[in-house]
């Protein structure tokens, strides 16, 4: 059973917005809260690449091309990550994945598919 499990990818057109949730229902409250969490993206041909960070104390991180548009949060409570996304263009298209790492921990979600149509 996977530690991360990914929801909310799917198809828009362009100017729409997705909320993309991943859920850690395995994890220890405590080992959770104190991890850095993580959204990639992969389009096809390309290196997965960082598009957005929180840490514990909510510092967030973003992609240059994201900023302004995409919203890391997280709710500690219910172990879930969250990567708002606004006004989606073409380059936005890609298997998306939530991250969690810290102390020697790696996990990777499953990953969605993000598909943004012009």
């Amino acid at each position: 059973q996977a530690q991360l499990v990914e929801s909310g990818g799917g198809s828009v057109p362009e100017g729409g917005s997705l909320r993309l949730s991943c859920r850690a229902p395995r994890m220890i409250l405590s080992t959770y809260n104190g991890k850095t969490l993580n959204w990639y993206r992969q389009a096809p041909g390309t290196q997965r690449e960082l598009v957005a960070s929180i840490t514990s104390g909510r510092i967030t991180n973003y992609l240059d091309a994201v900023k302004g548009r995409f919203t890391i949060s997280r709710d500690n409570g219910k172990k879930t990550v969250y990567l708002q996304m606004n006004s989606l263009n073409a380059d936005d298209t890609g298997v998306y994945y939530c991250n969690l790492n810290g102390d020697g921990l790696d996990y990777w979600g499953q990953g969605t598919q993000v598909t943004v149509s012009s």
